[in-house]
């Protein structure tokens, strides 16, 4: 699968880390550490192009990947 880039941004939190990409703010997950953070968000945008494609639904586009504390 064929995916942009999107802008990553990781804040910490009580639990650990969250997760948001920037431009697909629905695109939201939570890691115990940081890494695992990203691992779990690389998984959610995977996960979400899916559900939209089989919805028929437009794909936001993403620009050059910036990760701001994440």
């Amino acid at each position: 699968m064929m995916l942009s880039n999107y802008t990553a941004k990781c804040t910490k939190i009580k639990s650990g880390y969250m997760g948001q990409l920037i431009e697909w703010s629905e695109v939201v997950t939570e890691g115990n550490t940081l890494e695992n953070c990203r691992m779990m968000l690389r998984d959610a945008l995977q996960e979400t192009v899916k559900a939209y494609k089989k919805q028929s639904k437009e794909i936001p586009v993403g620009r050059a990947l910036t990760e701001n504390s994440c």
